[in-house]
């Protein structure tokens, strides 16, 4: 399977875990519950869906997290306060530099990350609303400052937290960050 096929597949099931309604049986903010949605998402088309990573990765030069820490890493990102916006936001970022897995991180982080603001702020992220360049630009610098990322995601929060075409317009818009075309 070629990484477009693999992305479409994933796309498929990203969607289908808001229509079953599993979406609402994964934890929320937990390490356990982003391993879900990363499961969830890759079962089938990657070995190591949900499994934490044993090994280090690096992306355009920036070193995530250390393999050897990473237990100890993603405890500590779990318990990070996401009360406010500015909080969730923060533990966002921390999970980002973290990059708990081989491959897929952005895509399950961005829906995690929506489920935290639905739970605690009763909000969506529109990310149709959202430029790629502009968010992967933001993101690049955002564990050195995370008011750009705040101040391009801010405004688009909704509160249409249940409206299928927000959150379906918005998980095809977190597959094209990352390179996914439709053919």
């Amino acid at each position: 399977m070629n990484q477009n096929e693999i992305d479409a597949k994933s796309l498929e099931n990203a969607k289908q875990l808001f229509v079953s309604g599993d979406i609402d049986q994964i934890e929320v903010g937990t390490v356990k519950g982003l391993q879900d949605i990363h499961k969830v998402l890759f079962n089938g088309l990657y070995e190591f869906a949900g499994q934490i990573r044993t090994k280090n990765i690096a992306k355009g030069g920036f070193r995530f997290a250390n393999s050897l820490y990473l237990k100890e890493v993603l405890a500590a990102v779990e318990k990070m306060p996401e009360s406010t916006f500015e909080e969730i936001i923060a533990k966002y970022v921390e999970m980002n530099v973290a990059h708990p897995f081989m491959e897929g991180n952005g895509r399950s982080t961005r829906i995690w990350l929506d489920m935290i603001l639905k739970k605690n702020l009763g909000k969506v992220i529109e990310w149709a609303n959202i430029d790629k360049d502009q968010y992967l630009q933001a993101m690049e610098r955002s564990p050195i400052n995370d008011l750009e990322l705040r101040f391009l995601i801010q405004p688009n929060l909704t509160d249409k937290t249940n409206d299928r075409e927000v959150i379906f317009k918005g998980i095809e818009q977190s597959y094209y960050y990352e390179g996914y075309e439709k053919p």
